[in-house]
């Protein structure tokens, strides 16, 4: 019996990737695409920004009292209907990041999306329990997109 029907097709992602910052290894508009939606945010409207160090560190400031940049931010909005935020990647910091921990910039772009990912859908980790659950949650997601654990 032949079936009629159709397969699912993916819940609807509204995904803006801006680039305030030029640099030949910032991932392209696919690959950011491919990393959010390897989270499953299910319907979604999500900005990703490229940032210098100085307005990395002017948002990290503003936003949570700390006058350096930091690696990614997340500015999360709403999670119902449909998931609705904004994440933030510091270049210089994540280049840098990447060097010291021995990992390619692609590797890292992915880990600090899929990680601000998490935290758009509610994930966290101040907690060594939820902790553990968040990376977790990041390696298996890693995995299957084809990079190494990123602890």
């Amino acid at each position: 019996m032949n079936s009629t029907k159709k397969p699912a097709t993916p819940a609807r992602l509204s995904l803006s990737v801006q680039y305030a910052v030029r640099e030949a290894s910032l991932p392209t508009r696919a690959e950011v695409r491919k990393w959010v939606r390897a989270t499953r945010p299910g319907a979604a409207e999500v900005t990703v920004r490229f940032v210098d160090a100085e307005e990395g560190r002017a948002l990290n400031a503003q936003y949570r009292g700390k006058d350096h940049a930091t690696n990614v931010l997340t500015f999360p909005y709403a999670r119902e209907p449909a998931l609705s935020g904004d994440l933030v990647l510091c270049l210089p910091v994540v280049l840098r990041e990447a060097a010291e921990q021995g990992k390619t910039a692609a590797a890292h772009f992915a880990h600090l999306v899929v990680h601000g990912m998490l935290h758009l859908q509610g994930y966290d980790h101040e907690t060594g329990a939820e902790a553990r659950i968040m990376e977790q949650m990041e390696r298996d997601i890693l995995d299957r997109l084809g990079y190494p654990d990123p602890y």
